[in-house]
């Protein structure tokens, strides 16, 4: 098997230094789990599309247009982030038409 010495000091001295690297083996464990942690959780996907409300100048004030998705490049440069539920809410209730192109109101699940 091993040589290992036969007096009880340098067992002893033995036992301290493996001691001590189990330690050391340990701690680079829990770094690397960490580590790894840290890679899953930055590569998780987004919940779904981001939304966007498009805003158009009439009579030089801004006027709200129209929703799409956040990715159109049908939006005109003005645009103000929206979460799910208020593009919802603005194509639904809100009287602002869905682009025809991206269509956020099928993302959305809004029959017209």
């Amino acid at each position: 098997m091993y040589d290992l010495p036969p007096d009880l000091p340098r067992l002893r001295t033995l036992e301290t230094y493996l001691a001590m690297l189990l330690g050391d083996v340990r701690d680079r464990i829990r770094k690397a789990e960490q580590q790894q942690a840290a890679a899953v959780s930055a590569r998780t996907l987004p919940a779904g599309p981001g939304f966007v409300l498009s805003f158009l100048r009439k009579g030089g004030q801004a006027h709200a247009d129209s929703v799409h998705l956040d990715d159109c490049t049908m939006a005109s440069r003005h645009t103000r982030p929206l979460d799910r539920d208020q593009a919802l809410q603005a194509i639904t209730t809100g009287g602002i038409r869905a682009c025809e192109i991206c269509r956020p109101d099928s993302e959305l699940g809004v029959l017209e």
